[in-house]
């Protein structure tokens, strides 16, 4: 059991949140997304947690595990092309994590998700949370342009762009 990694997330909480990525952060992020998304006819989301559960860290869940979850409970996986991308940040350990649908994790390599994950930790270990995130935005984009150019889905922005704040 890491007792260091359960001390960081039992006092990191939605102050933490807040002082990294007040509100007109989180705008500037969903405004990043909208923006992203006019160029591609992919989806993506972005969530932010402050800490896990003490439950959740008794089980010795992983950042990853958890961003799966989020994926889930948040319907990433509900699009018409399975283009649906999800950058999760989990504040406590300062993890970055990218799960992609079937539909563009078929074309994509994992490298090159964890690389785009890297870079977005690189900032925020400098404290450049906001434009560690959009610039993570930015790469996602890069590979929804390639694979899912505009004009390929009927239905418009099929999840909503504004940031998902847990606590």
């Amino acid at each position: 059991m890491n007792y260091v990694r359960i001390m960081r997330h039992l006092t990191t909480g939605q102050l933490a949140v807040r002082r990294i990525l007040p509100a007109a952060s989180l705008t500037a992020i969903e405004s990043a997304i909208q923006r992203s998304e006019m160029t591609h006819d992919g989806e993506i989301c972005f969530a932010v947690e402050a800490a896990l559960s003490t439950v959740s860290l008794l089980r010795g869940q992983t950042a990853r595990e958890r961003a799966i979850e989020v994926f889930s409970q948040i319907r990433v996986w509900d699009t018409e092309y399975n283009n649906g991308v999800l950058i999760y940040l989990l504040l406590a350990d300062r993890d970055v994590e990218i799960i992609v649908d079937r539909g563009i994790d078929a074309k994509v390599a994992n490298g090159e998700w964890d690389n785009i994950c890297h870079t977005m930790e690189s900032a925020f270990r400098q404290q450049q949370f906001e434009a560690g995130i959009i610039n993570g935005i930015d790469a996602v984009s890069y590979y929804l342009r390639i694979y899912f150019p505009p004009n390929l889905k009927q239905g418009g922005n099929e999840l909503p762009d504004e940031p998902v704040v847990f606590f």
